[in-house]
């Protein structure tokens, strides 16, 4: 596991500071780990589901925590959204701001606990460590209609490239960021359309591995009834590691989205370069983290007390 540091990233860190709770709440790392390191060791599922929960939070308004608002009365919220039904370890974030609480009352947002707390994740599963700039806001607005702007797991290279560039990502953050496949667990439903009735002439995606994909058949049938039904990501689902890459290019990759990758000579090469050196994917991670991390909007406006509800 290597640590790398942040200082020649500061010029993509607009508001955001590693110092940010020095004088206020200096212990708020240890705090969020602690509550990370405890969920982890009980259920190993953890790391990849706060990983993809701090993903899709700053996907949608930037990273403001608004996906972990509750949904009241007739406003349905993000989290009850159809692509974050899957999503849970809410309570991890919840713990952790609990404890935060008790020691630095009002202080912490809950959009830094889940920046935090997705580091750790990758850190836990033997990934790189790295400073979290904080200094976020929570937001105050969740609307399970704009899920819909998260990039789905059908997406052509294309869509992904417009998904990204409209939040300030490149080419290279797609490809990085996507090796976060690297921790977790597709439902069937999300490459259902790799592994049956692909096109009128063939069932499977030609792309894909013969026998990955009927191995895939075999775990999710055309009219699957089994509500958990799934295949990991890689073949190491609770370690971070290269191995993503590597099964990409093997003809071994889950979604649509991740074989797009390989349709683009951009995107192509920094696959074949991340799947060579696991220290070239574990740099670009963390550039491209501390990127997306970094994506605000201007209605990020309070420090919630509790971060299921705005109060």
């Amino acid at each position: 596991m290597m640590l790398i540091t942040t200082m020649h990233l500061a010029s993509l860190v607009r508001a955001l500071n590693v110092n940010y709770y020095e004088n206020t709440c200096p212990h708020v790392d240890s705090i969020v780990a602690a509550s990370v390191h405890k969920a982890t060791m009980n259920d190993k599922t953890v790391p990849a589901a706060l990983l993809r929960m701090h993903f899709h939070d700053c996907f949608i308004r930037g990273c403001d925590a608004s996906v972990l608002l509750e949904s009241k009365g007739k406003t349905i919220a993000e989290k009850d959204g159809p692509p974050n039904i899957s999503l849970h370890a809410f309570y991890v974030i919840d713990n952790a701001k609990k404890a935060l609480e008790e020691v630095c009352p009002g202080v912490v947002s809950c959009a830094d606990i889940l920046a935090l707390a997705a580091r750790d994740a990758v850190t836990l599963s033997g990934g790189p460590n790295w400073d979290v700039p904080k200094g976020r806001k929570d937001g105050r607005i969740s609307m399970a209609t704009e899920t819909r702007q998260l990039p789905a797991p059908t997406f052509n290279i294309s869509q992904l490239q417009q998904s990204f560039s409209q939040r300030g990502l490149s080419l290279e953050d797609l490809v990085a960021l996507s090796g976060g496949h690297t921790l977790g667990f597709a439902h069937c439903s999300s490459f259902q359309n790799r592994i049956h009735r692909f096109s009128p002439k063939q069932d499977i995606d030609p792309s894909m591995k013969a026998s990955f994909g009927s191995r895939l058949r075999s775990i999710c049938p055309s009219h699957n009834k089994v509500k958990n039904a799934g295949s990991s990501l890689d073949s190491s689902s609770t370690l971070f590691d290269n191995a993503y890459y590597k099964l990409l290019l093997q003809g071994e990759s889950i979604f649509s989205s991740d074989e797009a990758l390989l349709t683009h000579p951009t995107t192509k090469a920094l696959v074949s370069k991340f799947a060579y050196s696991q220290e070239e994917f574990e740099r670009a991670f963390v550039k491209s983290m501390i990127k997306m991390s970094s994506i605000t909007n201007a209605e990020q406006q309070q420090i919630r007390l509790d971060c299921k509800f705005v109060r």
